[in-house]
């Protein structure tokens, strides 16, 4: 498949700079992939579809301040981007300067904070701190917002740019789907029966990373960790699922494919992938040509997912990560 067939023009002025007023403000656009009908629905509505024989799966990740602003210790501005911590003072980034630092360079970065530069892996630095690396990201750290999202990081983004129920410090972008969920609404959602259960996948850098081959196959996913009690797998048993995000849904489908609980995936879902889990899927609006667009390819079908997308772009739906809610309901 070419990366041309996952492409569309969207309105600038349709990419949400911020969240809507109130977490469950936000429209829903329900498409039922066996006969293609469209809804416009707000995301209010979502308990009405939801009752006893549903399970929903939250991905209970929590964005960690994973932008550091610094210098290189021999001169010259810089900026770390945390796309994993991998020990108590280690972790893999991204390094923006002017010259690329090289391993044993040291960086200041914070309030003074020294890191040093161990290696690389591709793209990314291994590098050591001076300290556990999560107290200097909330001391020093920025909320690492999406770059479509044209503001510097405001106090208020430190709050909605982080679901309700995030618990596990980890990601370094959050699981947009789960934005729209207050707490009176997932309290409405299991007073109709529904359960709720939760997982973690720790949501890395590589989620902004374009699809840069023409020939999609050639793509591949960079890896997140992921990890899914066994509570969550007895709840999901014999009942329909609504996997909350793209994040949820790769986890759950990685699970089922290796058998694993817990692990490192780079499961890449695009059309002709078979779900195993997954009867319904809620998320937000994607990028051109991204992975993501064609993971809801994947579960929506190709022609279903573009008459979607023409329909939102008309109806003036809010795109990306501060925009608004679709519900899939998957064909067969």
């Amino acid at each position: 498949m070419r990366l041309a067939e996952f492409d569309y023009a969207l309105p600038e002025a349709l990419i949400a700079q911020h969240p809507a007023p109130e977490r469950t403000s936000s429209r829903l656009l329900r498409l039922d992939a066996t006969t293609g009908k469209l809804e416009d629905l707000a995301f209010a509505d979502l308990p009405s579809l939801l009752g006893k024989r549903d399970t929903l799966v939250l991905n209970d990740t929590r964005v960690i301040k994973a932008r550091l602003l610094g210098n290189k210790a021999s001169g010259g501005r810089l900026e770390l981007f945390i796309e994993r911590v991998t020990g108590a003072r280690e972790a893999l980034a991204l390094i923006r300067s002017a010259h690329a630092p090289r391993a044993g360079n040291e960086l200041i970065v914070g309030d003074g904070a020294r890191v040093a530069v161990t290696g690389r892996e591709g793209d990314l630095y291994r590098v050591r701190f001076a300290e556990d690396v999560h107290r200097i990201l909330e001391r020093c750290g920025a909320v690492p917002l999406p770059p479509y999202i044209r503001h510097a990081p405001e106090a208020a983004d430190a709050e909605r740019y982080q679901t309700v129920y995030a618990e596990r410090p980890g990601a370094v972008a959050a699981p947009t789907a789960g934005l729209h969920f207050d707490r009176p609404l997932l309290q409405r959602l299991e007073a109709r029966g529904a359960r709720v259960a939760r997982l973690t996948l720790h949501v890395g850098a590589g989620t902004f990373q374009p699809v840069r081959s023409d020939d999609i196959d050639l793509h591949r996913m960079h890896q997140e960790h992921y990890e899914i009690p066994r509570e969550t797998m007895n709840a999901i048993a014999g009942r329909r699922v609504l996997a909350v995000g793209t994040t949820s849904l790769r986890a759950l489908e990685s699970a089922a494919l290796s058998g694993q609980l817990r692990g490192e995936t780079d499961l890449f879902v695009r059309p002709g992938f078979q779900f195993l889990l997954a009867d319904r899927l809620l998320t937000n609006f994607h990028l051109p040509k991204s992975s993501l667009l064609m993971l809801v390819s994947a579960f929506a079908g190709q022609e279903n997912m573009r008459r979607a997308y023409a329909h939102a772009i008309e109806r003036r739906y809010r795109f990306f990560s501060y925009g608004d809610a679709m519900l899939i309901e998957r064909a067969g």
